[in-house]
């Protein structure tokens, strides 16, 4: 049975994952006009009652400023999200380089707390970012925060190009950072931890570009040894294929407890390098894919999603008929497993249940839960046409696991809806 919890006469854009308060109570959005959301126009970040359907905003944006892309912390009221430069101008307007993240806590509508400090004046400082961070996903204890990141410094005519990278920013260690129309302190110490490389080279490990990032597990992953790894991310890794393609694999990077120590290079970059990741952090490459028919991780846009005990790894990709399925890979490596083998293709972003048993996602034009272990199929709301067919950005469990969101469109908007996921 599925219900509409919003009505309000404009857009409603739900993030891909972590959108539920969390006790399940209330659904954060933001206000974008397009059905994609890809037009940045949003002013404000609301929440929905499940129940009641009230309507609440947690911050709108002033000064020429936009804001999206919400997300809750799993284990405190509080909502992260993009916010655009206020007093924007022709040579400072919104982009990737030049966005950043923000905090809302429930209690306190309208303040907004600064995440990554930014500092676009050398010499850098370390902590801060020079450029823009975006898709904000905390990891399941609340203390970090995992982004992708541009950089609004690079490239110059000497110097490395700029690349999409993944970064974290650990809560609770406030950077300050020199006086600067657009510089801003921040309450987190903000790091990249990938690496990528101008020129990734044929049948190598290396990446242009990292993007698209989970957190591992709700505590890490256990190692082939059975120790565990406490801090781990996926992300999707673009490397160098043969005649000049580029194919999406599934890549992971360890982490160290301590991201404040600098390994071959500044932390904070300087003005001809990339911001170089932490002592301790390990990149490694899980898929290879150049083999397959259709190589690389393929679909609908998509982030990577790891299961709640942090065994497996959800991705897309499509089988030898061309249809996306999903695929799971396990944090230490080895061969990739084939979890739906349906007649039609995923069609949209998913999320894992909370116990770990299955993943919903959309799958003709119906919101459906899949069997982790066997990939069998059970539709949640009934086919329609495609014009009302659930939108492929969201489709995200509720903490408890008992319920769905997602968005369709009701009359040229976009409205949130839930339905229910039987156990």
């Amino acid at each position: 049975m599925e219900k509409q919890i919003t009505h309000s006469s404009h857009g409603h854009i739900l993030t891909n994952a972590n959108v539920w308060s969390p006790d399940g109570q209330r659904i954060v959005y933001d206000v974008r006009s397009d059905l994609a959301g890809e037009k940045f126009d949003g002013n404000r970040i609301e929440t929905v009652d499940v129940d009641t359907g009230a309507i609440r905003v947690l911050y709108e944006s002033a000064r020429g400023a936009h804001c999206g892309v919400a997300t809750y912390l799993p284990i405190i009221n509080r909502v992260v999200f993009i916010l655009g430069p206020e007093d924007p101008t022709p040579h400072f307007t919104y982009g990737p380089a030049r966005r950043r993240g923000v905090m809302v806590d429930e209690s306190t509508p309208g303040v907004a707390i600064g995440l990554d400090a930014r500092n676009l004046l050398p010499p850098f400082t370390t902590g801060a970012l020079r450029g823009g961070s975006h898709v904000h996903m905390s990891s399941a204890d609340g203390s970090r925060i995992s982004f992708t990141y541009e950089d609004h410094i690079l490239p110059t005519s000497h110097g490395e190009l700029n690349q999409r990278n993944v970064g974290v920013s650990v809560l609770e260690s406030l950077v300050a950072v020199p006086r600067h129309p657009r510089n801003h302190d921040g309450s987190a110490f903000s790091v990249l931890v990938t690496r990528t490389t101008d020129r990734p080279r044929v049948g190598t490990e290396e990446i242009s570009k990292a993007f698209e990032d989970a957190w591992i597990g709700t505590n890490g992953y256990l190692r082939d040894d059975g120790t565990r790894q406490r801090w781990a991310i996926a992300f999707q890794g673009l490397v160098a294929a043969a005649h000049n393609t580029a194919v999406a694999e599934v890549f992971i990077v360890d982490l160290p407890g301590n991201l404040t120590q600098p390994s071959d290079g500044p932390l904070q970059g300087t003005l001809t390098t990339r911001p170089r990741p932490p002592l301790g952090c390990i990149q490694r490459r899980l898929t290879f894919t150049e083999g397959r028919k259709f190589p690389g991780i393929r679909g609908p846009r998509h982030w990577l999603r790891s299961s709640p005990d942090g065994s497996a790894i959800a991705f897309l990709m499509r089988d030898d008929a061309g249809l996306a399925q999903l695929w799971t890979v396990s944090p230490n490596g080895g061969p990739s497993r084939q979890i739906t083998m349906g007649h039609e293709s995923i069609s949209s972003a998913f999320t894992w249940r909370s116990d770990g048993s299955s993943l919903a996602c959309v799958i003709g034009q119906c919101v459906c839960i899949v069997d982790a272990i066997n990939g069998s199929m059970t539709r949640l709301t009934e086919p329609c046409s495609p014009e009302e067919a659930p939108r492929p950005e969201a489709c995200v469990f509720s903490p408890d696991g008992r319920h769905v969101a997602f968005v369709r469109r009701v009359a040229h908007e976009n409205q949130i809806f839930i339905c229910d996921a039987p156990s």
